[in-house]
């Protein structure tokens, strides 16, 4: 969750191991460039602050300046200080003295930022409330402990083999060309009520990363469908389609193999091609209807056709249940508006086509495309995933059909965290948070590759409207169109309140007036995503 911090008095805004730089007191609020850029808004007396990405507590009482305490989230040993300007420095040194705090260090870029250890007989609340009321500094708070994004503890993804998700520049690649997934992460990571159809060779479903997220038939207990076979055992004797199933939703933070993108999902595992990757149009029309039936949200299709009459009905009723297709757009390096392949091609708007790119974010080599029927791309260069030789067998491959479960696992996350929206909007907030990228202009209608981190949390920002002593404290808050949002305050950081809550409008925006504010002490303002 992405949080702006906004003071009435000195201005403090967390952000992931960052500083920023604040600028000298105005009677108005201003917004640097800088500022402008971050979504900051400057009020009052500003400050150098280094901050921290904290853990803040959830649980809040509802109504306007009901103290709730966070949960202990900062080391105990230790607060941090910022003098006032122009305070002399021997009358903190005595002050220091006489509480018996010592000084760890001193950051004299940040406008002398002190480290204090915290007395024997003191608590972090109690010395930060004797610094506070003592008039020589500008802020106290807790040494707020601080994380990275989450982590899943799967080897893979720590030693870097899994690239599309968190690429560092490892191997040869390009910093960054990867989906956002750790910062994307922060936000959720489950879409355990969400049922995804994987239509294809089958799925290995004892296997240790993917046996804890299969789906269950409840009439016969089964993980899905064998169209090929007429029966209810959706094993994989090819290997494909238990590489797409460990993409999108092999089970995340089990210390086993890999991360899907998804950590916690419901895969129906419909099995349509056989071990050499053939299929024919009954078998995959089967299978898009037991997956219809059955409840599936969306149907991961990495195979095409070409067109026909009874393929297009199957998927246009899919399409009239609401269900999201992501389909691979091919390998044949061709321009798909003119050699169409299909589901890729069809003009449906329920209907997902995905290219591939290589860890060096150009579109891969092999990789169709179209600037019509190709919507956008994902990581699809030696993708290593979950296998079917072995319960335990992994293994890496290159081509769109491992692009699309990127986008599918994206969709399972949209769908859990946006469950009152239509598909055409999931759908919709996908193709806006892509990385536009050279390498795909005119190759693909959004230019651009999958970005998790933006489609699950545009940023929520905060605008100051006016600042001055003897009027209210009025600020606007910004973020996507239908965002549940809390402003919270606060004098010492340490205890939030909720003071308003509030739906961002049709244009992502709502205005809020404190009207309490007026000739307070400082206070501090943050605006969260609602629960």
């Amino acid at each position: 969750m992405v949080h702006d911090l906004h003071q009435r008095g000195p201005a403090v805004f967390p952000r992931a191991l960052c500083t920023r730089a604040m600028m000298p007191y105005r009677s108005r609020a201003k917004v640097s460039p800088a500022g402008r850029r971050a979504g900051l808004c400057i009020a009052g007396r500003l400050l150098f602050c280094l901050c921290l990405a904290h853990a803040i507590g959830t649980a809040q009482t509802a109504g306007s300046f009901s103290s709730q305490a966070l949960a202990p989230a900062y080391r105990a040993d230790r607060i941090l200080i910022q003098p006032k300007v122009g305070t002399n420095f021997a009358a903190i040194a005595d002050f220091h003295a006489a509480l018996k705090s010592e000084v760890l260090q001193t950051f004299e870029g940040i406008g002398r930022l002190q480290v204090l250890r915290v007395p024997e007989g003191e608590t972090v609340q109690s010395l930060i409330a004797r610094y506070q009321q003592s008039g020589l500094v500008e802020f106290a708070e807790p040494d707020y402990t601080g994380r990275v994004f989450a982590t899943p503890d799967d080897p893979k993804y720590l030693d870097g083999t899994l690239w599309g998700l968190n690429n560092t520049g490892q191997n040869g690649g390009t910093a960054d060309a990867d989906i956002d997934a750790p910062e994307a992460w922060e936000v959720l990571t489950s879409a355990s009520n969400i049922v995804v159809a994987v239509l294809d060779t089958g799925v290995r479903y004892t296997h240790e990363d993917l046996a804890a997220n299969m789906w269950v038939n409840p009439t016969d207990g089964n993980h899905g469908t064998n169209a090929l076979a007429g029966n209810s055992d959706p094993s994989d004797d090819s290997g494909h389609g238990t590489m797409i199933a460990g993409i999108l939703g092999a089970a995340g933070n089990n210390g086993k193999g890999v991360a899907g993108v998804a950590w916690r999902v419901q895969i129906m595992a419909c099995k349509c091609f056989d071990n050499f990757g053939r299929g024919d149009v009954s078998a995959a029309v089967a299978c898009l209807d037991y997956a219809r039936a059955n409840g599936a949200r969306i149907i991961n299709a990495s195979w095409g056709f070409t067109n026909s009459l009874a393929l297009s009905n199957a998927f246009y009723s899919v399409r009239n249940a609401g269900i999201i297709v992501v389909a691979a757009a091919g390998n044949s390096s061709a321009d798909i508006d003119a050699t169409p392949t299909y589901p890729a091609s069809y003009d449906f708007d329920n209907v997902i086509s995905v290219a591939y790119t290589t860890r060096k974010d150009t579109l891969g080599t092999n990789s169709n495309f179209a600037a019509a029927n190709v919507d956008l791309a994902a990581p699809g260069e030696q993708i290593y995933s979950t296998f079917g030789a072995t319960d335990s067998f992994y293994f890496s491959n290159t081509g769109s059909s491992f692009a699309a479960p990127y986008v599918t696992g994206a969709l399972a996350l949209m769908l859990a965290k946006y469950p009152a929206e239509s598909y055409q909007q999931i759908i919709a907030r996908v193709l806006s948070a892509t990385d536009p990228l050279p390498s795909l202009a005119g190759k693909c209608v959004t230019g651009g590759r999958l970005n998790l981190r933006k489609a699950l949390s545009p940023p929520i920002s905060l605008t100051a409207l006016s600042s001055a002593g003897n009027v209210p404290f009025q600020l606007r808050v910004s973020a996507d169109p239908g965002r549940s949002c809390v402003i919270e305050v606060t004098t010492y950081l340490t205890n939030w309140s909720r003071l308003f809550t509030n739906t961002t409008s049709a244009d992502g925006t709502f205005d809020f007036t404190d009207d309490t504010s007026v000739d307070s002490a400082q206070r501090f303002y943050r605006a969260v995503s609602s629960p």
